[in-house]
């Protein structure tokens, strides 16, 4: 069984550099792109594609259903993007201003972001097992989580990038951590805070 994370394409947020996290903010055409380019990146046989119940997620995730002709599965609360608080929608300026310090009021903590990635993996590998299974997520669930599989950072992760995991005996293992970079990351704009 392996298991691919995607981060969705592009939104306008993104685009904008704000702090995104929950906040239900839709592909923009750049993103739409995006999306159309993930089908051709992926080698070997898919089962299903599954996805964040946030509508850039599940855009992306449809677009390449279509392309593959996979059943778009069900939604996994569970990978949903981070949680930024007040500081959603905030630019990298707003957040030097008010948030030096990057503690955002009402901030998910890292510790629960990588817990509901676990198991949100977790859930998806009983729901399909010994199946190949597509996850599109968000950049900072899938660069935590991937973090803590791995024991080391995992670096920002671009729009519509790929990384790969497969669970064995004694956990997880990362195969591969965000295939596609074009731009500088956003995160960088935020001092370590992820824009996804």
């Amino acid at each position: 069984m392996t298991i691919a994370l995607i981060r969705h394409g592009q939104t306008a947020w993104n685009f904008e550099r704000r702090l995104q996290g929950t906040t239900d903010i839709p592909l923009n055409d750049t993103g739409r792109e995006q999306a159309a380019t993930v089908a051709p990146r992926l080698t070997g046989d898919w089962d299903v594609i599954v996805s964040s119940p946030l509508g850039r997620a599940r855009e992306t995730a449809q677009i390449v259903a279509d392309a593959l002709g996979l059943e778009l599965g069900p939604v996994y609360p569970d990978v949903v993007e981070r949680h930024y608080g007040d500081a959603e929608g905030a630019t990298a300026e707003i957040v030097r201003e008010n948030w030096p310090d990057h503690v955002y009021p009402n901030l998910e903590s890292e510790e629960s972001v990588i817990e509901r990635g676990l198991r949100g993996l977790d859930a998806i590998t009983r729901d399909y097992p010994g199946q190949n299974v597509l996850v599109v997520s968000h950049g900072t669930l899938i660069r935590l989580t991937l973090s803590h599989i791995a024991g080391e950072a995992i670096p920002p992760l671009e729009n519509c990038s790929i990384s790969t995991v497969e669970p064995g005996e004694s956990g997880w293992t990362v195969l591969e951590s965000g295939d596609f970079r074009t731009t500088p990351s956003l995160e960088n704009a935020f001092n370590g805070a992820d824009a996804r």
